[in-house]
């Protein structure tokens, strides 16, 4: 027969290994529901800074194709896209003169220095190298052998798709939506 002492001692180890465990359930509950919305608010945002991130192709009756882009909340048009098969982000840019990519970006695409020449900037005047694109696809356009600029001193994860590119479609804009069109050829 076990005594009054030990007995006491077991529901009181018990007691302590129940608030032991229900403190651990607590914590690791807060833990996940922190986590959830950590990746909530996390995609949320994302979303907000690229609402483009699968671009939508539109095919139209006269059998031409277009891509709907949304205006950011921000004003800008962003999207995602590939160049050479490789997916990256890109930033609308009409000001720009070429596609212009940032040196990491770069050499994470692999991509050739064929020459070094100045470029103005909004920042000022950079040297920036010469580079040819073997594709580049927003949905399902796609261009070939386009003309881009590395600028090492660009930072970033977003490329800016300038006018060697963008001088390829008539593009529009409705409302917050920009219209890219690949034009009708004769």
């Amino acid at each position: 027969m076990s005594n009054p002492q030990e007995s006491q001692n077991h529901q009181e180890a018990e007691a302590v290994s129940t608030s032991t465990i229900g403190r651990s359930m607590l914590i690791a509950a807060w833990v996940t529901a922190l986590l959830l919305l950590t990746f909530y608010f996390g995609n949320w945002e994302k979303q907000q800074h690229n609402p483009n991130q699968i671009p939508v192709t539109q095919i139209n009756q006269d059998g031409s194709q277009e891509v709907r882009l949304t205006r950011n909340r921000y004003g800008h048009y962003v999207t995602n896209g590939f160049i050479n098969d490789s997916e990256v982000q890109f930033f609308l840019d009409t000001g720009a003169t070429n596609v212009v990519i940032p040196e990491t970006i770069a050499n994470n695409l692999n991509l050739p220095k064929l020459a070094s020449h100045k470029a103005e900037t909004a920042n000022g005047t950079v040297n920036v190298f010469v580079t040819r694109l073997a594709s580049l696809t927003i949905g399902n356009i796609r261009f070939f052998d386009v003309e881009a600029s590395i600028n090492p001193h660009m930072e970033g994860d977003e490329i800016l798709l300038g006018m060697s590119a963008l001088r390829q479609l008539d593009f529009s804009q409705q409302g917050n939506q920009l219209i890219l069109k690949l034009p009708e050829k004769n």
